[in-house]
């Protein structure tokens, strides 16, 4: 998310130059090369505010202006989508802010820091022991070389909470049709197949945007193995797109369309409007990420919920969430430091476990909640067997349009599979001659 990406909940799209027009900086009022003696900080994320991430950020805020009484924090909510298209534009000014949440992968940050947008926060995970609380595999996603290709390098983003995309089912709808949770995909077709049959479109997807494309990732993913990802993202060896994964993605995607698990409504549909539809009960599955969690406890009422990981994969979309980068043009570095610090401290990292999020450095024991220690236990499980597989639109700049209107044609039936994959392969490969690879 692919990525999820999952700041479409927080608001509307804005044009490029309100953007520009509604954001600040530090201003004038920032002292030394670090901005150590600033007294504004600029911040901007993109996670509403019943989310885990909002609830838990929030509180960080709470945190750090009881540490800083002479700071003014200048918090600026902006949608997931008004980061992603504007980001170059606005970091490459003086209307940047001092911290924010970015997307991660080579196609985001790892362009970002290519372009020498991002400041190299290497000796600061050091000095504070971010490194100490990140695995491995969570550090893949904050360190990025000198071609923007993340896994190695510099880091130029610390990830404070994890995700992954799963199954989010309404109880009450499998048990009007006696349906267990599915084990396998087998038993998953055999439900999707059973609300077909009473005239019930069983899956809610958001075609206009990340959801229907994580879909196809899924589907491509039960076909793979780690060395398929790491040759996908991180360009370790040459990806054949009409080989077996995308294939068979490409090709049960269209054929659920067919069926009737996916509406051919949807390709119109945004992540918010799929979220809400679920949550009213006009869908009995949802196939999304984490960053759901914490919003559906909190906001459904009507019936009986539950999640589980896609069956019959090893492999998922997911990764360290997004990422607090801080701009090179930020004119209060040290303070930005400073509050990346207390995100990463227990009080902060227990409440994002305790509101519905995947936090990387919460007290495990200090989790309460039966569904949220369920939820961090399937994360835990995904990073300690290596499967988490990163989201389907990072490998190339753009990618994440390529994919949206590539899935929504499958949807719409205006591209065959064969063509989608065409469609998909040719900015991919491009990218890859760029970097010459």
């Amino acid at each position: 998310m692919v990525i999820t990406r999952r700041g479409l909940l927080a608001g509307a799209l804005l044009s490029s130059a309100s953007l520009a027009l509604g954001a600040c900086g530090g201003g004038d009022d920032s002292g030394g090369d670090d901005g150590a003696d600033a007294k504004t900080l600029t911040l901007w994320h993109y996670e509403g505010a019943t989310s885990a991430m909002g609830v838990a950020w929030a509180k960080a805020i709470e945190l750090f202006k009881a540490k800083h009484p002479g700071v003014e924090v200048k918090f600026e909510e902006k949608s997931f989508e008004q980061i992603q298209q504007n980001a170059q534009m606005i970091l490459n000014s003086d209307s940047a802010p001092d911290i924010l949440e970015y997307n991660k992968g080579n196609a985001t940050a790892g362009l970002l820091s290519k372009q020498g947008l991002l400041a190299d926060l290497s000796d600061q995970v050091t000095e504070y022991g971010w490194d100490k609380k990140l695995s491995a595999s969570l550090q893949t996603t904050a360190k990025y070389d000198e071609d923007g290709i993340m896994g190695s390098g510099n880091y130029y983003g610390v990830p404070n909470y994890g995700e992954y995309v799963m199954v989010y089912y309404n109880k009450d709808a499998f048990a009007k049709y006696n349906l267990a949770v599915p084990t396998t995909f087998d038993e998953f077709v055999t439900a999707l197949d059973t609300f077909v049959q009473n005239k019930v479109t069983p899956l809610a997807v958001g075609g206009a945007e990340y959801p229907a494309q994580q879909i196809f990732y899924e589907l491509a993913l039960s076909k793979a193995d780690r060395a398929w990802v790491d040759d996908y993202q991180l360009y370790k060896n040459k990806i054949d797109f009409k080989g077996t994964p995308f294939t068979y993605g490409a090709q049960t995607f269209a054929d659920w369309v067919s069926k009737g698990y996916i509406g051919k409504d949807s390709a119109g549909i945004k992540a918010e409007d799929m979220g809400v539809s679920w949550e009213q009960g006009k869908y009995p599955i949802l196939i999304s990420g984490s960053w759901w969690y914490g919003r559906f406890a909190s906001e459904v009422k009507k019936f009986e919920w539950g999640s589980f990981l896609f069956p019959g994969n090893t492999l998922h979309p997911g990764s360290s969430g997004n990422l607090w980068v801080v701009p090179e043009k930020s004119k209060a570095k040290a303070l930005a430091y400073d509050f990346i610090d207390i995100t990463m401290s227990a009080e902060v990292q227990n409440l994002l476990g305790n509101s519905g999020g995947v936090p990387v450095a919460a007290d495990a024991s200090a989790i309460t909640d039966a569904k949220n220690k369920e939820l961090i236990e399937n994360f835990n499980k995904l990073v300690t067997g290596d499967g988490l597989a990163f989201y389907p639109d990072w490998p190339a700049p753009g990618y994440y349009d390529t994919l949206v209107a590539g899935v929504q044609g499958l949807i719409n039936g205006s591209k065959t599979p064969t063509g989608f994959l065409d469609e998909i392969a040719k900015p991919y490969d491009e990218n890859l001659a760029d970097l010459g690879k």
